[in-house]
């Protein structure tokens, strides 16, 4: 199953994604939120397709994705989860995960512009596999965490390098300004992937390849970090946890190069579709 959510910003609807037509399923009457997960929403979902089977409406050709899910509790980030990537930046290879926070009020649609933040001038890229919880998970060993996995989804973990390393303090800084977490353009269900420790991830910027990875060269593998936080924390029903990026970023080049307006950046991961976003400079309302 393929969720996405659509519509104006703070008013999205839902729906999903079946033979690559998107549909309408406001009747549902759900958001892709805490709750849903919570209560089977997947299941529930099915059964409601199943019954409106050559019933739904089909979403306006054009019509604006939002994030695949609603505003989580957690958006739980891992840093430097790639080696090449901590080799690029000239960072140790972590023998734990390297743990951060993004501000869930980051979230945006997969093709939402980005903004560089006021008094910003280091943009920077990072694609990322993200893994969506379906269930609260505390204490998870490793041998079940994939049973805790609602789905994956396609995130760029926009980065503003100044503020998070020249400014003291948590990388959150860095991390967390309005639309530098653009999630979609959809949310697949497991059986929709296959094997999720050889997925394909890509990033371009103005057409020119900067990332090329692959997610059989995570350090720490998807069943493990899921297991790794639940003993640190109570991971919640539809938490998003992201990854890490492979190499390719602005920061790991000499010298490094950084986003600015008009800049174009597109990226993907294989079975996750693909999203693209236009920078533009901060202006006040």
């Amino acid at each position: 199953m393929k969720l996405i959510r659509y519509g104006e910003p703070d008013q999205e609807k839902t729906g999903v994604v079946l033979n690559d037509v998107y549909y309408d399923t406001a009747g549902f009457g759900e958001d892709y939120n805490e709750k849903f997960f919570a209560t089977d929403g997947l299941q529930r979902l099915q059964r409601y397709l199943d019954e409106n089977e050559g019933k739904l409406q089909r979403i306006p050709e054009g019509a604006r994705l939002g994030s695949a899910i609603a505003r989580p509790s957690k958006l739980v980030c891992i840093g430097l989860n790639y080696a090449d990537h901590a080799k690029e930046t000239n960072a140790k290879v972590p023998e734990e995960p390297i743990i951060f926070f993004k501000a869930t009020s980051a979230l945006c649609g997969p093709n939402d512009a980005v903004v560089i933040p006021r008094g910003a001038e280091k943009l920077d890229w990072e694609v990322e596999l993200g893994v969506v919880i379906g269930k609260k998970a505390s204490y998870v060993s490793e041998e079940e965490a994939l049973g805790y996995v609602a789905g994956y989804v396609l995130h760029n973990d926009y980065s503003e390098r100044g503020f998070q390393l020249e400014r003291g303090g948590q990388w959150v800084k860095g991390k967390s300004n309005d639309t530098f977490a653009p999630v979609g353009p959809f949310l697949a269900t497991p059986d929709e992937l296959g094997d999720i420790d050889n997925l394909r991830l890509w990033l371009t910027v103005n057409g020119e390849t900067m990332q090329k990875g692959s997610t059989s060269n995570l350090i720490f593998k998807i069943p493990f970090l899921v297991s790794y936080l639940s003993q640190f924390m109570t991971l919640l029903p539809g938490d998003l946890i992201t990854t890490g990026t492979p190499a390719g970023v602005g920061l790991g080049m000499q010298p490094p190069v950084y986003l600015k307006p008009g800049d174009v950046v597109e990226l993907g991961i294989d079975g996750l579709g693909s999203s693209r976003q236009e920078v533009k400079a901060y202006a006040a309302d």
